[in-house]
Order: structure tokens, then sequence, then C-alpha cells
């Protein structure tokens, strides 16, 4: 048993807490690992007001970065010492996983979201002797110490900058792996996102890894859209004053676009970036709304070949895509400094703060232990 510091949620919209719990020692498949850093998410949030039912009171947090420290029995992929990034966990087992999916892996939601125990049922954390909701994305991160399923480790360099890392693991993954992996636009291509937050910018530097002829930015913060520019966008447009349909519609000739990744999950524009397709297009809906949020759609307007496609993670395998997200960063190919702004613990209600308000694009939490 360890006693750490973490940031609890009590209740539906209550603030975060920085408070003193305990975390069971690694068992077989599990890491402890001393925190650097942990990215601050939408999905945390929406977790902290109740739109996901993760178990509260408990510990958010699923963008991890830090250093293990112990492993249980049967671990192979790290040892102590080894410096590592926190994901998302999958069984491992069923077709999707061993399809190369693990991001639809048949578990997924339970596991990851709505569950908050092992999968015996045993809890991994306690608060005063009583045990509260650990385990979000397996791992529970707003903590000094977490404990992490093996699955969901990612070994880095040791000389990576974990402080920076740790924007890599839910928002860059989901914006590159959308990109690279769902939508694979061809060369030539045509792509509007739709909001330029931690995944939208994420999405526009891998179409910048590619050879496309157009790359819109749409969002309504004037700054966004000037980082976007300087980000690779080709165009942006600012939807306070633009009729963002008016103006695809004229950037690609009347023909519409080849593709579009919608982050906001605002059903308006999700509507709009469907409407904006060309025949045969595809867009992505990536963000993440209250359960039971509604878009309507011309139905009549989806025949010409169109699809919607919803995307978790980027469709992406965090042990395959992860480091090569790494490297990027490490080639200069994938400026986080640019958007991320950090945080210590005990400013994590600011932190969320300021994310709402769109004062920062990606907080990342840091650790001094």
């Amino acid at each position: 048993m360890l006693t750490t510091r973490a940031a609890v949620v009590e209740a539906p919209g209550a603030p975060f807490q920085v408070q003193d719990v305990t975390l069971d020692g690694p068992r077989p498949g599990e890491v402890l690992v001393e925190m650097v850093a942990a990215g601050l998410c939408h999905t945390d949030l929406g977790a902290q007001l109740g739109g996901i039912p993760f178990p509260l009171p408990g510990i958010l947090g699923h963008e991890g970065a830090g250093v293990v420290r112990e492993v249980g029995e049967g671990v192979t992929r790290v040892e102590p010492g080894d410096h590592v990034l926190l994901s998302y966990i999958s069984c491992g087992r069923c077709g999707n996983c061993r399809g190369g999916h693990p991001a639809y892996c048949v578990t997924w939601v339970p596991d990851n979201l709505l569950m908050g125990v092992r999968a015996d049922g045993s809890r991994t954390v306690h608060r005063d002797g009583t045990p509260i909701g650990g385990r979000f994305f397996g791992q529970s991160s707003f903590s000094a110490h977490a404990l992490a399923d093996e699955r969901a480790v990612v070994k880095v360099d040791a000389d990576a900058p974990l402080e920076l890392l740790a924007a890599l693991v839910c928002g860059a993954q989901t914006g590159f792996g959308t990109v690279w992996n769902v939508l694979a636009p061809r060369p030539g291509a045509t792509l509007a996102i739709f909001g330029t937050g931690a995944v939208g910018l994420s999405a526009l530097l891998a179409a910048r890894q590619l050879p496309l002829a157009m790359i819109v930015a749409v969002d309504r913060v004037p700054e966004r859209l000037q980082l976007a520019r300087e980000l690779g966008a080709t165009h942006t447009v600012d939807t306070r004053r633009d009729n963002a349909a008016e103006v695809l519609a004229e950037l690609t000739g009347g023909r519409g676009l080849d593709h579009a990744v919608d982050t906001t999950a605002v059903p308006a524009l999700v509507r709009t970036a469907v409407d904006a397709l060309g025949v045969g297009g595809r867009c992505a809906v990536v963000g993440a709304p209250p359960a039971g949020t509604e878009v309507s759609l011309d139905v009549q307007g989806l025949l010409p070949g169109k699809q919607v496609v919803g995307v978790t993670l980027g469709d992406g395998d965090p042990e395959t895509l992860l480091p090569q997200l790494v490297a990027l960063y490490q080639q200069g190919e994938l400026p986080l400094e640019r958007f991320v702004k950090h945080y210590p613990l005990a400013e994590l209600n600011a932190a969320a703060a300021d994310m709402h308000e769109g004062r920062t694009i990606k907080p990342v939490i840091t650790f001094t232990n």
C-alpha cells in the first residue's frame, strides 16, 4: 500500500480536491507509475460533471506520463525506471483487439469509463479506509502515483520531455489517428477541421504531413485560427463573421469537401460538416457531447456516397501510434509547446476553467513529489 496525493471529485459537478489517498500495490499485469505530468481533456470534465457515469467520489485523469516504480507479476512491457506514457486499456483478446483495433475493444466502455474497479471487482484506491473510484482509462492519473494496467503503458525514451508528451496521449492520438488511420486522404484531397483545440490542431498537424490540396480550419476564436495558419492551415473560417457552409462551398468550387473532422460535438457544426461534403466525402466525428445528444441530417443528401463515421482515439493502437508521435515531436514536426500550458496539481480547477473558457488550448498538470 502507498499513500499519495490525488485530485478527488466528490460528486457530479463538484470541484477537484487534492487529498491523501492510498493505492494498492501492483497485482499481476499492473504497473505503479510515479507521475510527472497528466494532460487535462474534455472527457475528464465530462466525467467530473456527471456526463459519464464514472463512480464518484473518484480520481480522473487519462493522459498520464511518468516513471515506472514497481511492476506486478508477469509484466513484460516495462520495468522499474522506464519512462512511460499512460493511455487506454483493452482486453487484448476480442476480435477487434486481435485485428489491430483496440480502441474498439468490446469491453472498452466499461473498462475505461464506467467501472472504476478491476475486472474482478476489487478496488485499487481508498480514502480514509473507504474505497473510491479509480482506474479511469486504466490509470486515474490525476494523482502523484498511478496504478496502471500494463496494456495502458507505453515506454518512451528516457530523455523525452514527459511534461510535454502527456499532451499526446488522448488529444494528439485522436487527431493524428483520425486523419491517418480513418480518413486516410489521398494526395490532392481537401479537408476541413471543425474546432482548433488540441484535437483539431493535432488533426491539422497530421494533415500537414500529407500532400493535400487544402486544409481548412474552422473556429470562432481568432487566436486559435491564427495559430492554425501558422501550423499549416491553407485557409481559415471564422464562424463569428463567416457562414462556414458558404465559404467551404466557395473554396471547393462547389464540389464539396473530400473529408471533414468535427471535434466540437456541436450538433449544428456536425450538420454543417456533413452538408459541406462532396460526392463520396467522409466526415469523422470525434467530439464527445453529453449522452443523448442528437444531430439531424438531410438523408437525401447522404445518398451521393457521403459517410459519417464516429472515431474513438483515432482508431490507433497506442503501442504503435504514440512512439510515432514522440518521434515527430523529436523531429520538430509536432510543436507541442505551441499549445500546452502547465499547471500544478493544486491548480487543476483553474486549468479546467481556462480550458472551458478557451484561454488555454491544452492544460497539462505537473507533479512535484
